[in-house]
């Protein structure tokens, strides 16, 4: 079975990314480069697609580029750093509980408003 190759469009759009972001991930080097048609066109395969998804995750998240670019090499090192990665990992997951922590205190005070607001309504 022939694997699915994506254009930049259609792997962009499935990730939730830019094509520009795309490609600049690539020429950053958080992406290995992407294999090309016989146009010279990128192709992405499911395991670019899983790259570029966990790197959109971690963005998303508050991961700066440049710790992301750290985690990518120590990747690319091998299965030696897999305790660094991990370290990493959990290093950010903490940083993101604290964030959920502090957005639910605040969605608590819009909650309070809202109540108030509906209080003097009726």
């Amino acid at each position: 079975m022939d694997p699915q190759f994506l254009s930049v469009g259609e792997a962009a759009a499935r990730v939730g990314l830019t094509t520009h972001t795309l490609r600049w991930y690539e020429q950053v080097g958080l992406v290995d480069p992407v294999g090309r048609d016989t146009a010279g066109r990128r192709r992405y395969t499911d395991h670019d697609l899983a790259r570029l998804a966990f790197l959109h995750r971690m963005r998303a998240t508050g991961m700066s580029v440049r710790d992301m670019t750290r985690y990518i090499r120590l990747l690319r090192a091998g299965p030696e750093t897999v305790p660094e990665r991990r370290a990493m990992l959990v290093e950010h997951r903490d940083r993101v509980l604290a964030q959920i922590e502090e957005l639910r205190g605040h969605l608590d005070a819009i909650d309070r408003k809202i109540s108030n607001y509906s209080e003097l309504m009726t």
